[in-house]
Protein backbone atom coordinates (compact mmCIF):
# COMPACT_ATOMS: atom_id res chain seq x y z
CA UNK A 1 0.00 0.00 0.00
CA UNK A 2 1.53 3.07 -1.12
CA UNK A 3 -0.22 6.47 0.42
CA UNK A 4 0.34 9.62 0.36
CA UNK A 5 -0.88 12.43 2.27
CA UNK A 6 -0.91 16.55 1.15
CA UNK A 7 0.49 18.17 4.36
CA UNK A 8 0.00 22.25 4.46
CA UNK A 9 1.67 24.66 6.13
CA UNK A 10 -0.23 27.67 7.64
CA UNK A 11 -0.32 30.09 10.61
CA UNK A 12 -1.59 28.84 13.82
CA UNK A 13 -4.59 29.64 15.21
CA UNK A 14 -2.73 31.29 17.99
CA UNK A 15 -0.59 34.29 15.43
CA UNK A 16 -1.64 37.86 15.47
CA UNK A 17 -2.57 38.52 11.69
CA UNK A 18 -1.62 41.75 10.22
CA UNK A 19 -2.21 42.91 6.54
CA UNK A 20 1.03 42.84 4.32
CA UNK A 21 1.03 46.95 2.74
CA UNK A 22 -0.12 45.83 -0.74
CA UNK A 23 -3.18 43.95 0.83
CA UNK A 24 -2.88 40.68 -1.26
CA UNK A 25 -1.71 38.68 1.75
CA UNK A 26 -0.77 38.86 5.64
CA UNK A 27 2.56 39.70 7.21
CA UNK A 28 4.71 36.77 7.60
CA UNK A 29 7.25 38.49 10.84
CA UNK A 30 6.32 37.11 13.94
CA UNK A 31 3.80 34.09 12.75
CA UNK A 32 4.50 30.96 13.84
CA UNK A 33 3.19 28.95 11.12
CA UNK A 34 1.98 24.71 11.92
CA UNK A 35 0.15 22.15 9.64
CA UNK A 36 -3.06 22.46 8.92
CA UNK A 37 -5.46 21.16 11.42
CA UNK A 38 -7.69 18.56 9.22
CA UNK A 39 -3.87 17.61 7.09
CA UNK A 40 -2.66 16.21 10.80
CA UNK A 41 -5.69 14.04 10.90
CA UNK A 42 -5.34 12.89 7.23
CA UNK A 43 -1.58 12.19 7.99
CA UNK A 44 -2.65 9.65 11.40
CA UNK A 45 -5.02 8.51 9.31
CA UNK A 46 -2.44 7.10 6.59
CA UNK A 47 0.12 6.16 9.55
CA UNK A 48 -3.17 4.00 11.57
CA UNK A 49 -4.01 2.40 7.63
CA UNK A 50 -0.23 1.47 7.44
CA UNK A 51 0.16 0.32 11.20
CA UNK A 52 -2.96 -2.35 10.39
CA UNK A 53 -2.13 -3.76 7.46
CA UNK A 54 1.21 -4.07 8.19
CA UNK A 55 3.25 -2.77 5.00
CA UNK A 56 2.95 0.10 3.18
CA UNK A 57 5.01 3.66 2.24
CA UNK A 58 3.31 6.83 3.66
CA UNK A 59 4.95 9.44 1.40
CA UNK A 60 3.57 13.45 2.98
CA UNK A 61 3.79 16.32 -0.03
CA UNK A 62 3.53 20.34 0.54
CA UNK A 63 3.32 22.69 -1.69
CA UNK A 64 5.24 26.12 -0.05
CA UNK A 65 7.86 28.19 0.58
CA UNK A 66 11.30 27.28 2.25
CA UNK A 67 9.69 27.26 5.43
CA UNK A 68 7.19 24.36 4.65
CA UNK A 69 10.13 21.86 4.86
CA UNK A 70 9.58 22.12 8.80
CA UNK A 71 5.90 20.82 8.46
CA UNK A 72 7.42 17.54 6.21
CA UNK A 73 9.66 17.13 8.58
CA UNK A 74 6.95 17.22 11.36
CA UNK A 75 5.60 14.75 9.33
CA UNK A 76 8.10 12.39 8.91
CA UNK A 77 8.89 12.60 12.71
CA UNK A 78 5.29 11.30 13.44
CA UNK A 79 6.61 8.05 11.04
CA UNK A 80 5.88 9.38 7.34
CA UNK A 81 8.96 7.41 5.38
CA UNK A 82 9.72 10.18 3.06
CA UNK A 83 8.78 13.68 1.96
CA UNK A 84 8.49 15.83 -1.46
CA UNK A 85 8.07 19.37 -1.22
CA UNK A 86 7.45 21.66 -4.25
CA UNK A 87 8.96 24.74 -3.70
CA UNK A 88 7.28 28.09 -4.49
CA UNK A 89 8.12 31.70 -3.55
CA UNK A 90 5.48 34.99 -3.18
CA UNK A 91 2.79 35.04 -4.33
CA UNK A 92 1.72 31.64 -3.24
CA UNK A 93 -0.29 29.43 -5.29
CA UNK A 94 -3.76 30.54 -4.10
CA UNK A 95 -5.87 28.98 -6.70
CA UNK A 96 -7.40 25.38 -6.02
CA UNK A 97 -6.96 23.68 -9.76
CA UNK A 98 -3.36 25.24 -9.87
CA UNK A 99 -2.43 23.84 -6.30
CA UNK A 100 -4.28 20.22 -7.49
CA UNK A 101 -2.25 20.66 -10.95
CA UNK A 102 1.11 21.00 -9.21
CA UNK A 103 0.70 18.26 -7.31
CA UNK A 104 -0.62 15.73 -10.07
CA UNK A 105 2.48 16.66 -12.51
CA UNK A 106 4.94 16.03 -9.32
CA UNK A 107 2.97 12.44 -8.15
CA UNK A 108 1.23 10.92 -11.29
CA UNK A 109 4.20 8.73 -11.69
CA UNK A 110 3.99 7.63 -7.99
CA UNK A 111 1.14 5.28 -8.90
CA UNK A 112 0.46 5.99 -4.76
CA UNK A 113 -2.84 3.72 -3.97
CA UNK A 114 -4.22 6.29 -1.87
CA UNK A 115 -4.20 9.86 -1.65
CA UNK A 116 -5.63 11.58 1.75
CA UNK A 117 -5.81 15.07 2.33
CA UNK A 118 -7.54 17.23 5.15
CA UNK A 119 -10.73 18.58 4.26
CA UNK A 120 -9.90 22.24 4.00
CA UNK A 121 -7.19 24.70 4.61
CA UNK A 122 -7.50 26.80 7.55
CA UNK A 123 -6.28 29.83 5.27
CA UNK A 124 -7.57 29.79 2.13
CA UNK A 125 -10.57 27.29 2.99
CA UNK A 126 -11.87 26.40 -0.48
CA UNK A 127 -12.22 22.22 0.31
CA UNK A 128 -11.36 22.02 -3.58
CA UNK A 129 -7.97 20.52 -3.94
CA UNK A 130 -8.36 17.33 -2.82
CA UNK A 131 -11.49 16.78 -5.13
CA UNK A 132 -9.81 18.24 -7.83
CA UNK A 133 -6.65 16.27 -7.36
CA UNK A 134 -8.39 12.77 -7.67
CA UNK A 135 -10.30 13.58 -10.90
CA UNK A 136 -6.87 14.73 -12.80
CA UNK A 137 -5.64 11.83 -11.33
CA UNK A 138 -8.45 9.63 -12.54
CA UNK A 139 -9.07 8.10 -9.34
CA UNK A 140 -12.36 7.53 -7.23
CA UNK A 141 -13.03 10.54 -4.51
CA UNK A 142 -14.82 11.11 -1.46
CA UNK A 143 -15.19 13.95 0.82
CA UNK A 144 -16.15 14.54 4.47
CA UNK A 145 -14.81 11.41 5.48
CA UNK A 146 -14.88 10.66 9.58
CA UNK A 147 -13.91 6.55 9.22
CA UNK A 148 -12.01 4.55 6.56
CA UNK A 149 -12.27 0.48 6.38
CA UNK A 150 -9.64 -1.09 3.68
CA UNK A 151 -9.88 -4.35 2.29
CA UNK A 152 -7.60 -5.34 -0.31
CA UNK A 153 -8.43 -3.39 -3.32
CA UNK A 154 -11.89 -2.04 -1.84
CA UNK A 155 -11.90 0.81 0.76
CA UNK A 156 -15.15 1.61 2.54
CA UNK A 157 -15.48 5.55 3.77
CA UNK A 158 -18.07 6.86 6.46
CA UNK A 159 -19.07 10.30 4.92
CA UNK A 160 -20.63 13.09 7.24
CA UNK A 161 -23.58 14.62 5.39
CA UNK A 162 -25.98 17.39 6.90
CA UNK A 163 -28.40 17.11 10.07
CA UNK A 164 -26.29 14.69 11.59
CA UNK A 165 -26.55 12.12 9.13
CA UNK A 166 -24.05 9.89 7.77
CA UNK A 167 -23.06 7.30 5.15
CA UNK A 168 -21.02 4.62 4.30
CA UNK A 169 -19.16 4.37 0.63
CA UNK A 170 -17.75 1.89 -1.51
CA UNK A 171 -14.90 2.35 -3.42
CA UNK A 172 -11.88 0.83 -5.44
CA UNK A 173 -8.79 1.80 -5.57
CA UNK A 174 -6.51 3.65 -6.38
CA UNK A 175 -8.86 6.58 -4.32
CA UNK A 176 -8.46 10.06 -3.30
CA UNK A 177 -10.27 10.70 -0.16
CA UNK A 178 -10.45 14.20 2.55
CA UNK A 179 -10.69 13.57 6.37
CA UNK A 180 -12.91 15.52 8.61
CA UNK A 181 -11.02 16.82 11.78
CA UNK A 182 -12.20 14.26 14.79
CA UNK A 183 -11.76 11.51 13.04
CA UNK A 184 -8.40 10.44 15.06
CA UNK A 185 -6.09 11.40 17.57
CA UNK A 186 -3.11 12.86 15.99
CA UNK A 187 -0.10 11.29 17.80
CA UNK A 188 3.00 13.59 18.72
CA UNK A 189 6.62 13.16 17.73
CA UNK A 190 8.44 11.16 19.69
CA UNK A 191 12.04 11.74 20.53
CA UNK A 192 12.91 8.66 18.51
CA UNK A 193 10.75 9.67 15.33
CA UNK A 194 13.07 13.40 15.43
CA UNK A 195 15.77 12.22 15.54
CA UNK A 196 14.97 9.35 12.50
CA UNK A 197 13.36 11.69 10.77
CA UNK A 198 16.77 13.66 9.64
CA UNK A 199 18.43 11.42 7.90
CA UNK A 200 14.51 10.31 6.16
CA UNK A 201 14.66 11.29 2.20
CA UNK A 202 12.88 14.82 1.14
CA UNK A 203 12.54 14.77 -2.39
CA UNK A 204 12.73 18.89 -3.62
CA UNK A 205 11.36 20.34 -6.69
CA UNK A 206 10.77 23.66 -8.26
CA UNK A 207 7.24 24.88 -8.98
CA UNK A 208 8.41 26.43 -12.10
CA UNK A 209 10.00 22.58 -13.24
CA UNK A 210 6.46 21.10 -13.26
CA UNK A 211 3.94 21.63 -15.65
CA UNK A 212 0.74 23.34 -14.42
CA UNK A 213 -2.53 24.63 -15.93
CA UNK A 214 -3.18 28.36 -15.66
CA UNK A 215 -4.60 29.49 -12.72
CA UNK A 216 -8.60 30.43 -12.63
CA UNK A 217 -8.62 33.11 -10.17
CA UNK A 218 -6.50 34.98 -7.98
CA UNK A 219 -7.04 37.26 -4.57
CA UNK A 220 -7.26 40.21 -5.55
CA UNK A 221 -7.30 41.97 -1.66
CA UNK A 222 -7.45 40.80 1.56
CA UNK A 223 -9.26 43.41 4.20
CA UNK A 224 -10.69 43.13 8.05
CA UNK A 225 -14.45 43.78 6.99
CA UNK A 226 -15.51 47.23 9.14
CA UNK A 227 -17.66 47.61 11.45
CA UNK A 228 -20.80 49.67 11.78
CA UNK A 229 -23.52 50.35 13.94
CA UNK A 230 -26.78 52.19 12.47
CA UNK A 231 -30.06 52.94 14.89
CA UNK A 232 -33.22 53.12 13.52
CA UNK A 233 -36.18 54.64 15.08
CA UNK A 234 -39.53 53.25 14.03
CA UNK A 235 -42.61 54.78 14.59
CA UNK A 236 -46.31 54.71 13.52
CA UNK A 237 -49.39 51.51 14.98
CA UNK A 238 -48.81 48.43 15.94
CA UNK A 239 -49.31 47.53 12.32
CA UNK A 240 -46.83 49.55 10.63
CA UNK A 241 -44.07 48.79 13.45
CA UNK A 242 -44.71 45.23 12.26
CA UNK A 243 -44.54 45.81 8.95
CA UNK A 244 -41.24 47.65 9.00
CA UNK A 245 -39.55 45.23 11.33
CA UNK A 246 -40.64 42.49 9.01
CA UNK A 247 -39.16 44.09 6.05
CA UNK A 248 -35.88 44.68 8.11
CA UNK A 249 -35.40 41.29 8.73
CA UNK A 250 -36.17 40.13 5.42
CA UNK A 251 -34.35 42.41 3.15
CA UNK A 252 -31.28 44.04 5.57
CA UNK A 253 -30.40 41.41 7.98
CA UNK A 254 -31.95 38.61 5.64
CA UNK A 255 -33.04 35.82 9.07
CA UNK A 256 -36.51 35.42 7.34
Amino acid sequence: MKTAVLLKQVPSSDSSLRLDPDKNWIREDNITFAANESDSYALEEALQIRDKIGDGEVVVISLGPERASRTIREGLSKGADRGIHIMESFPYTSDSFKAASLLAASLKDENFDLILAGLQSDDIGTGQTGVILGEMLGMSTATLVMETDLNGTHLRVKRELESGWFQWLSMDLPACITIQSGINRPRYPSLKGIMGAKKKEIKTVSKEELTAQAALQIIDKVYIPKKTKRTEMIEGDAEQVSGRLAGILKRDIRVL
